[in-house]
């Protein structure tokens, strides 16, 4: 069969939903102690992903996971978000390639848990295939996630260093590169699982879960988000927030949930349709 014609359309006929769930790498990792893995919750999160592509046979996944404690801390160090000019351009293309390394080696550990659990997943460097202009996507070849999906296989990607036309390069976070994805192949939902329940009115104090955030939400309590704990060089909860309220006023149809996925279950449920924590939608 040709190529052009495995993709069209982008939902097999075997695929019910497309999904995205991203790992943040808060939870993945521990962002407080520099190239610091949490194994044994890497290999539950897999387990439990494994559990609900079984449960479900029509259901397609994008997989995505964050750098947490291994990218992150070596794109502080060399400011590899900011891009050129750099007080160093030779340190600064050093600290590129460093990050690219880092990055990729969490995402090694993460194919080990998912290749253990049996699941079809394929990893596709973000670094190989996106460029961008301006700290955002613009140009990415989409034709082997795509076949991936209709192969019923699980493309894998990951926050990573990226060309850029204007800053020469930079980082792309794991939600950077779902925006333009979801424009392209057009997710049902889109999960962020992370350390905390939810998004906090108040964090740190952590009294006030909001259940929902709406524009008018966001406006009303955003001092309240908090910075994350350890390094984070992509915003933290409050970017996360804002982008994915961007990318619903696009898309209105999509519903994002931000949850723990620290609580033992919680992925295999929100991939079986029952998440926790907090959605983030345009009207109630």
């Amino acid at each position: 069969m040709k190529l052009d014609a495995l993709l069209k359309p982008c939902y097999s006929n075997h695929m019910d939903e497309l999904v995205f769930l991203k790992l943040g790498g808060s939870l993945i990792t521990d962002k407080t102690r520099p190239y610091t893995i949490r194994p044994q919750t890497l290999a539950r999160l897999a387990s439990e992903i494994a559990a609900a592509l079984r449960q479900n046979p029509g259901l397609g996944l994008v997989l995505g996971h964050g750098s947490g404690s291994f990218g992150h801390t070596a794109a502080k160090e060399y400011r590899t978000r900011e891009g050129l000019p750099h007080p160093s351009p030779q340190t600064y293309w050093q600290g590129f390639a460093e990050v690219w390394y880092q990055a990729a080696q969490l995402n090694r550990l993460v194919m080990e848990a998912l290749h253990a659990a049996k699941i079809p997943a394929l990893a596709l460097s973000p670094a190989a295939s996106v460029t961008a202009r301006g700290g955002q996507v613009q140009a990415w070849d989409l034709t082997p996630i795509k076949a991936a999906l209709q192969a019923g296989l699980v493309p894998v990607i990951y926050g990573d260093v990226i060309f850029d036309e204007v800053r020469g390069g930079t980082i792309l976070s794991t939600e950077d590169l779902f925006v333009h994805l979801a424009r392209h192949l057009r997710p049902n939902r889109i999960l962020l699982a992370g350390l905390e329940a939810g998004v906090w009115a108040d964090f740190p104090a952590r009294t006030r879960l909001l259940n929902e955030i709406r524009p008018e939400v966001l406006e009303t309590n955003r001092t309240g988000f908090g910075s994350p704990a350890g390094a984070d060089v992509t915003g933290g909860m409050l970017a996360k927030v804002e982008l994915m309220l961007a990318l619903i006023r696009e898309l209105p149809a999509l519903k994002v949930h931000i949850f723990s996925g620290d609580v033992e279950g919680a992925v295999e449920q929100a991939l079986n349709g029952m998440p926790s924590g907090t959605v983030i939608s345009l009207s109630g």
